[in-house]
């Protein structure tokens, strides 16, 4: 028995690449670990731009600049910007000689654009002066104007005039939301009158900005949502973007976006595209013949809630001859970009618990893995406009690495690290290596699993397993590093984690993501049990007499989901969860895809509403669970933790409830994330321990 533990503890010691030297991690380590954005690279390949955010617990004491560093890893990063105000959304010039970006700064009331001349030193100059502030640069091809966006009320024609607005409503004596349509929430926000604009502005001194959207009649249109993307047309004169129409009618039918073209001279914007699926992310060739986008069919067209992310390809300026590009590539794409020759799209996709970097032709076929890692994600795909060989760059992190700068090789399977803000951090923390499980469910399905080893681990002894349940569920645990729900923190106590990618998750084929449609909790928690049960079976360090199980959104919705069927976890975690599908539906702030994933309205009463809600339940209740929720989480609203807790407290269930007034979806503050997992910690302590 002892040489067989002994075989196990270094094989485990192999794989998770365990080091007894290191300390464990603390929520301050983490906190305070710099968060390295995503790149920029500059259009001649030789630098590249990103942000780094210096944490803090206050707020007031946070801080976040612009760096930049040369792309063949010469010299270091050093620092372009320090203010305290946050600078994003930051985009070349053309010719490379200037840096656009998003900040708010001392003396803004809203963010505005700042500019930054490389060539000429010196500190950014405020380039915006809306009232309404200003957001997402993207210069045009000549670099002698500006596109952004800004939020204003739809019936202003000026900046002046949006001002007074906003002014004669802060005089009103009375307070009132009032609706006719649906949606009337958004995450953590009430919809207002308020609508996102384009605007461009001359690089001239002096010059205005120019709202292209003011005074339309397409602005006026009560299902009018601006997309969020935009792009300028190659010859300069115009302006593509993705825009909603029919938002008004998200209580019962799928939101999709179409493409449309406005002129700088003004105009009523002219319709590209008119299908039913969603367009986003418009980029041209460098020749000008092509329009690419990512492109998603929509619960409309498809009849299923998830569908995989595309890219897609139009003739320009005719909008014919489409064609999707990564038709042979069953992964979610995030991010692509097109080489300067425009044979080659770069695109980026998540792949079994990974985000990886490919290439297709720009005539479509097979998608290339760009490098093969067997670790890790990467994310902020950027390449080189200019030159015959193309640079890339993206972001690279892995669960015991935070985010750092890389370069991308076209050929080689190592990327060069290009910033090392926290590597003497990280290499300081007792991390293990991830380990990747497979079992065949019940069902007969291949269901990945991540497994997290504690600090210090040793083979010999046995450690509670703690399973975790990821949200979405069209998402999936992925070798990234995390801070809401950091793998290392969570395991620092002692407990072995499990991470299952359920059936519903990404990265595994659309048709894996489409499965959880009807089901949509007895087959993802049966498969979450019965990993549990491989992992106790198969690995003896694991005493699988003390497990508990928790989760965030939909994982809140699973962990309630087991309160309800089953007594096999010695206690539970569920935040942002909802105990009654039905509710859930009728006050959260998207409700059609839950319509359609169970198969009719609520009041239809067919067996998915029936026999697949939690609350239903509620006699069999009896597993010690924390529940947590931010009061401005209107995604998965507050009554439903609400109704959660009075169905605890009524059937005698150990319980404690938690409420963060000043969250939302997520636990974003420093504070009220380092109280969360102490809270976490002491619940699965007394039961586990």
């Amino acid at each position: 028995m002892k040489k067989r533990l002994l075989v196990i503890a270094l094989l485990v010691s192999a794989s998770f690449g365990y080091a007894q030297t290191k300390k464990a991690i603390t929520h301050e380590d983490l906190w305070l670990m710099k968060r390295v954005g995503m790149p920029e690279v500059s259009p001649d390949g030789k630098w590249v731009v990103f942000n780094v955010t210096d944490a803090a617990y206050d707020e007031k004491d946070q801080s976040s600049d612009l760096w930049i560093v040369p792309s063949d890893g010469g010299l270091k990063p050093r620092k372009l910007t320090s203010s305290k105000g946050g600078e994003s959304g930051y985009v070349w010039s053309p010719d490379g000689s200037k840096i656009a970006f998003t900040a708010k700064r001392d003396a803004d009331e809203l963010a505005q654009i700042y500019i930054i001349n490389l060539k000429e030193g010196g500190e950014a100059l405020r380039f915006t002066n809306l009232s309404s502030g200003a957001s997402a640069p993207k210069w045009s091809p000549d670099g002698k104007q500006l596109l952004f966006t800004s939020k204003v009320y739809a019936e202003s024609l000026t900046d002046s005039a949006n001002k007074k607005i906003a002014e004669d409503k802060k005089k009103l004596k009375y307070k009132a939301r009032v609706y006719t349509s649906f949606p009337v929430r958004n995450w953590d926000q009430w919809v207002d009158e308020k609508q996102t604009h384009l605007f461009i502005q001359s690089t001239d001194p002096d010059a205005k900005a120019k709202d292209l959207l003011a005074g339309t009649q397409f602005i006026k249109n009560v299902g009018f949502n601006f997309g969020g993307s935009a792009e300028w047309t190659p010859d300069g004169n115009s302006i593509v973007f993705a825009a909603t129409t029919n938002r008004n009618g998200a209580a019962y039918e799928d939101v999709y976006s179409n493409f449309y073209k406005v002129n700088l001279s003004g105009g009523e914007p002219n319709q590209l595209t008119t299908s039913k699926d969603d367009v986003d992310n418009p980029k041209f060739s460098p020749d000008g013949k092509y329009l690419y986008c990512i492109y998603t069919n929509s619960i409309t067209t498809s009849g299923k809630v998830y569908n995989l992310p595309r890219i897609a390809r139009y003739d320009w300026p005719t909008m014919q001859g489409f064609k999707l590009i990564t038709s042979e590539l069953d992964r979610p794409v995030s991010s692509f970009d097109i080489s300067a020759d425009g044979k080659t799209v770069y695109l980026n996709a998540e792949d079994q618990g990974q985000q990886k970097l490919f290439t297709v032709s720009s005539n479509g076929g097979k998608a290339n893995l760009l490098i093969d890692n067997a670790r890790g994600c990467y994310n902020g795909l950027s390449i080189s406009s200019q030159g015959k060989e193309t640079v890339v760059v993206a972001s690279y992190e892995n669960a015991s690495m935070p985010a750092e700068i890389i370069k991308v090789p076209l050929k080689g399977t190592q990327h060069q690290q290009l910033s090392f803000f926290n590597t003497a951090k990280a290499a300081s923390l007792d991390m293990p290596e991830i380990k990747s499980l497979w079992i065949t469910s019940s069902r007969g399905k291949k269901i990945h699993s991540l497994m997290v080893l504690p600090a210090g681990f040793d083979a010999s002894k046995k450690y509670p397993l703690f399973v975790v349940i990821h949200g979405g569920p069209a998402s999936a645990w992925m070798d990234n590093f995390g801070y809401r729900w950091n793998y290392h923190l969570l395991a620092q106590p002692g407990y072995v984690l499990l991470l299952t990618n359920y059936t519903g998750s990404t990265g595994f084929g659309e048709k894996f993501g489409q499965e959880i449609d009807g089901d949509p909790f007895k087959g993802p928690g049966e498969e979450v049990n019965e990993a549990a049960a491989f992992a106790v079976r198969n690995y003896p360090f694991i005493d699988g007499s003390r497990q508990a199980a928790g989760g965030a959104s939909y994982g809140g919705h699973l962990a309630n989901w087991l309160e309800a069927t089953t007594s096999h976890y010695k206690c539970l975690i569920s935040h942002a969860g909802l105990v009654n599908s039905e509710s859930q539906w009728g006050t959260s702030d998207a409700i059609y895809h839950r319509e359609i994933g169970a198969g009719g309205p609520p009041w239809s009463q067919n067996e998915t509403w029936k026999s697949q809600n939690p609350i239903r339940y509620a006699s069999n209740f009896k597993t010690p669970i924390l529940v947590t929720v931010g009061e401005q989480d209107f995604r998965v609203p507050l009554n439903n933790s609400l109704e959660n807790w009075s169905v605890l407290q009524r059937m005698k269930v150990p319980s404690k409830l938690i409420v963060f007034p000043e969250e939302n979806h997520w636990i974003l503050k420093g504070e009220n994330s380092k109280f969360f997992y102490q809270q976490l910690q002491d619940w699965l302590k007394t039961y586990l321990n």
